[in-house]
This record gives C-alpha cells, structure tokens and sequence, in this order.
C-alpha cells in the first residue's frame, strides 16, 4: 500500500456556475476569504485487478433477437455505436482545453497541494456555454485533465452535454488521480440514528433530501438547472442544501401528464389526459405506472406487514418519435413493457394509504446527452480509517462520507470507460433515470461504505438499455439490477461480489459471460458497524450466492418483488462454502438459457412446493426449473448477445 500525502488544500469561495451558485468549504454567505483544509495520507492500491478480454459490443456483431426472447441489439452507447475516438472530436481548438490550458486558465495543476474544483468545474461550465450549442455525438468537447493529482473538495458537475473527460491513464502512480476529501457542505450532516444519511431530515423550506437521490458523488452527470417554482428557496438555502434544489428536481414530476386511458404492453401510443406541448419528436419521456394493490398481489407480496407505497414501481424511458397535439398522443420508440392503469384504482384496486395516485408521462426536462469520463483513477479519503478495514466489512464505516463516484442521473448516451474508482464512499458508479448508458472495461474497487442504507454496489438503478461489460469488481457489496431496470446487459465481467437483481420490478436483462467468484467472507453477517442485510435486516446469518433474486414478501420492504424474464446464460460462477473450502459451480450448464420469474410466456414468481418463496436466502441451490425459473431452452452460441466473443 502506497501512502501520498496531498498536503494543505486552498480552497476557494463560492461562484456562479450555470446558474446556481456553488460554495466551497470554510465558505458561507458572510466569509470574505478562503480557509484551509489540512489533509493527510492517501492509501492507494499497490496493486490493481486485470481487466477482463476486450469484447467487440459494435453493431456489426451484435446478434440478431432470439424468438421469444428480448432484445437487447439496441443496448448500449447510441443504440450499439462504437465509443467515440478521437475521430468524433470537434476541430473547434475553443472547446478542446488541453492541460495546458486547465493549469493557463483555469487554475488546475496537478500535485500543487491545492483544490483544483472550482476550476475543473469551470472549464467544463465554458464547454457548456460556448461549446455543446453547437455540439453533436460527431462533434464531441474535450477537456484533458493532466497527469498527477488533482484535488477535490466537493462535487464536480458534468453537465456539458457531448462533452469527453479525458485523464491521462487509470495507473495511480502515472496517471491521472483524482482524490476527494469531501468538505462540510458535501459530507451528510443529518444521519438519523447515525448508521446511514437521512434523507427525510436533510431539508430546506419546500426540499427534502430525497431529491438528491442517489446522493453527491465526486462526478455528476446531471443538470443544474433550477426551476422558477424552486428558485426562491435553493436562493435562501444554507451551502450544504442549494443542490437539493438544482437538477430540474420534481419538475419532471411536474411536467408530467396524467394518461386519458389505459395503456397495455405492446402499445407505443400513448393517450394522454391533456395536449403534449411538453413534448418534441427526438426528446425522451418516462412512461410511469402507479402502484396499485392487484400489482404487489401479482408479486406475491400480500399479505404484508410493510407499508405499501404510492410510486411508479413500473416505469421506463423511451424516446417520442410523434406527437400529436390535436388527439393529445405521443408515440414511443418501442412498446410497453408493463400495463399503464391510469391510476391506482383503475385496475379495480383498493386505494393505497388513502389515496389515489396516478399514472404519468413525464418529459425528461433538461437531458445531459453524450458525456464520456474516461482514463482516471478516482479515489475518497475517509479520515480515520484505513482500506483494510473495509475488505469484507458489510457496514458502513463513515456514514457521512457516502459520496458516489460517479452519478449519472436523467443522462442519455453517456459512458465511463478506462477508470478505476478505489475506495469510493458508497457506489463507484450509480444510475437514477440514464438511459443507454455504456460503463466499459472499468475497475471498481472497495468501498468506505457498503451496510445499512444499500451502500457500495455497481449500482444499475432506474437505468435501461444500458451495457456493463469487461469491467473488473472486487471488494463491493452487488452489482445491482433493480427499480425498473430493463434491457440492459451485464457481460464479460470479473467479480468477487454477486450479481444482485434487487427488486422493484427490474426484468428483461441479460447476464451473460460473467466470472462470479464469490467468497465464503462475501456474506451480510461479516459487519461491525451500522450493518443491514437486504432490506436493513440486522443478524443475517445468510450468505450471498453468485446470483440474488428479489422475492415480493421481503422485497415488498423497499421496492417490490424482482420482474419477469431476467436472463442468465454461460457464466463461469462459483460459491465457496466453507472458509478455505473449494469453490462450489452454481448454475454450471454454459449452454442452458435460465429465464428467472418466467414461465415461457409471462411473468411468474419463484415458488418451492408449491407455495412462493419468500425470500431468496435459504433457496439459493433450489431446482426452481418450471416454478419460476423456466430452463427449457438451449443455445449453442458463444453469447445471446454478441455473434462473436
């Protein structure tokens, strides 16, 4: 283990920054100068995971849709484009900074022992006000951070769309390396009992925390855009609650349109309850289903103790591609996956705590399209603490510090490609409404907090069409499908953690190809502070497998049951059984077509003599073929995605 010590960080006051204001540590509404902030050591990696073979993921060798199967051809950066290369960067020498320029004109140096935020958030302010205007995906920004370290206090946003963020290598020692120290206004001050950050506590006047769900990262790939009905209270709001504000946050809640009939899947035309001026052919929207009572019925999950909520389980973006004013329609991309009632009582439902909730078709309001980190090495400091601690710790260590690594939230065909994040505060990569997305050839290593709250995953959440593939995972809690992820690939990864598909009605992904070595360590039980097994249990003395499936009664605590036809196919994945023992094969047929919560033509939960589990632990090596699991089909292909591996 290398320890660098980065010194005395200056940080700088607050500034203008696409239209909200950003404050920096040590500064408030009244300070007139900087203060310091004493750093010490920083823990890296002597030595770091081989990435996985390189995949060829190009339309031109993806394979045609299996009958009866999803299709998962169009998945991907731009529907199966190659990531771009310097061929797609713009000839405008304006919107390509260089690292001469970041340390000429924007104040960032590598190894100065300053704070080099601000100025990394200003050069990517200039590409988004000069540069993305007149931007496109053959016309792409680029920002080249220099090598060496850079430092950071809070968190940096990435909202310039078609915008590359380039480092000079992932290596730690040769690279680029990116260390945050998160300072006061970034680290959560409202923690509830202590274990995990509040989200309910953390407010200001009409804001609450949830709205910066998933919470602050190191990047965000997100807008900042605050909208007029919330401008006034993100104004008065303290340094450390303005971001609740920013982000176009409840405005897509507010753009949204109540539907003026059903819609059932397999529809692309959507009718809804007033005219779509909202709406334009080429943007995006999200089709949102309400919960109703006969939807957690079909998951199993009634009876249950656990509050039933009035939320949009069920949702997914798709692009518009007509919009009809006169008969207030729009016509989507592809079909519904999923019923649309109108409401939670359309169905013939009891109301849920009370009331009537409704289904929506929510405009994505200020998309970022296009953006690519790349070629970095990314780390969080934790004081107190030291990276050993957390190997094969389920808790959370510094509830305070569960930063992200990066965050892509209401993003469209963005991708991370050439990094790797080391210790991260929570996720190294999170989603919250992305769509296309292309997270390639990464290494996610260890997290600060992995326990109560849902911490340190490959977080694929409210993400579609999405492919993760030839990435290296070691020392994280999941990788995670779940809240309505769909269509998205998971392939030619390596990783000691499990493959998690969460709950919340996530379905139609594909796993494929995978190296799944989970030790006998990985297991909830393994927790010394603020710990929570799935669902916040507490005392679980259950293990985690190679794959994990959200049943509805214990899944029902925080979402709901897993969705229909999750694919599992040629992974090599073993589980260790006994401490030292020899590595168990799990779901070892490479030939045989696993389709979970699937009875070969919908949707069927997992069952053992013949009543529905109820939870996944203890069911790990059941034969479920035909009660949920259907397995009646083989291929002899390398892949049910790509013609070649």
């Amino acid at each position: 283990m290398r320890k660098v010590v980065i010194g005395v960080v200056i940080v700088v006051v607050g500034a203008l920054v696409g239209g909200a204001i950003i404050w920096w540590q040590g500064q408030d509404e009244t300070e007139a100068s900087p203060r310091p902030m004493v750093v010490g050591p920083v823990d890296l990696p002597d030595d770091l995971p081989a990435l996985p073979p390189r995949l060829d993921l190009g339309e031109g060798n993806r394979r045609a849709p299996l009958p009866g199967l999803p299709d998962w051809s169009h998945a991907g950066y731009r529907e199966g484009k190659p990531l771009p290369g310097d061929g797609e960067i713009t000839d405008d020498d304006g919107c390509v900074l260089t690292p001469e320029e970041l340390a000429g004109e924007y104040g960032v140096r590598p190894d100065d022992r300053t704070d080099d935020t601000d100025g990394i958030q200003r050069a990517i302010d200039h590409v988004k006000a000069e540069c993305s205007p007149g931007a496109d995906y053959d016309s792409l920004s680029l920002v080249t951070l220099p090598a060496g370290e850079l430092d950071v206090s809070h968190q940096i946003s990435v909202d310039a769309d078609h915008l590359v963020l380039r480092g000079a290598g992932d290596d730690p020692g040769t690279g680029t390396r990116l260390i945050l120290r998160a300072d006061e206004n970034t680290r959560y001050d409202s923690l509830g009992d202590g274990s995990d950050w509040d989200e309910d506590r953390m407010s200001h006047e009409s804001g609450k925390g949830g709205w910066l769900w998933p919470g602050r990262g190191l990047f965000r790939v997100q807008s900042r855009a605050v909208h007029e009905d919330y401008q006034e209270d993100h104004d008065s709001a303290p340094a450390n609650r303005r971001d609740l504000f920013e982000g176009t946050v409840n405005v897509h809640w507010k753009a949204g349109v109540k539907l003026a009939a059903p819609a059932r899947t397999g529809d692309t035309t959507i009718h809804l309850a007033k005219r779509p001026k909202a709406f334009a052919v080429g943007g995006y929207v999200n089709i949102r289903a309400a919960n109703t009572t006969r939807f957690y019925d079909e998951q199993h999950a009634l009876p249950t103790e656990h509050d039933l909520q009035n939320i949009h389980m069920r949702q997914q973006i798709f692009a518009v591609t007509a919009v009809d004013e006169e008969n207030e329609t729009i016509t989507l991309d592809k079909p519904l996956e999923f019923d649309v009632p109108v409401d939670s009582v359309a169905d013939g439902s009891e109301e849920i705590d009370g009331k009537t909730y409704d289904s929506k078709a929510a405009p994505l309001v200020d998309p970022v399209l296009g953006v690519g980190i790349e070629n970095l090495f990314l780390t969080q400091v934790v004081d107190g603490h030291e990276p050993e601690e957390a190997e094969h710790e389920y808790g959370n260590l510094s509830p305070a510090d569960e930063m992200h690594g990066i965050v892509f939230k209401w993003a469209v065909d963005g991708w991370v490609r050439g990094v790797t994040t080391y210790m991260t505060g929570s996720h190294p990569v999170v989603t919250e409404e992305a769509k296309n997305l292309q997270i390639e050839g990464n290494r996610f290593v260890g997290a600060w907090n992995k326990g109560k709250g849902g911490n340190g995953y490959l977080r694929g959440s409210r993400v579609w069409d999405s492919v993760y593939a030839g990435n290296a995972l070691r020392g994280l809690r999941h990788f995670t499908f779940q809240w309505s992820a769909s269509g998205n690939v998971f392939t030619g990864n390596d990783t000691d953690a499990d493959v998690n598909l969460h709950g919340g009605w996530e379905r139609r992904n594909l796993i494929e190809n995978n190296t799944v070595t989970v030790p006998f360590e990985h297991a909830p039980g393994n927790c010394t502070a603020n710990c929570g097994g799935e669902g916040g249990d507490t005392g679980d003395e259950s293990t985690w497998y190679p794959l994990w499936w959200g049943a509805g009664q214990k899944a029902v605590k925080w979402s709901g049951a897993t969705g229909p036809q999750n694919v599992v196919f040629r992974n090599t994945m073993t589980k260790q059984l006994t401490e030292g023992g020899e590595p168990t094969p799990y779901y070892a047929d490479r030939s045989r077509i696993y389709q979970f919560g699937w009875d070969g033509a919908r949707y069927l939960h997992l069952s053992r003599d013949g009543e529905p589990i109820a939870d996944w632990a203890g069911n790990e090596d059941t034969d479920f073929s035909g009660n949920g699991v259907d397995t009646s089909r083989t291929d002899a292909g390398p892949s049910l995605f790509l013609e070649t591996v």
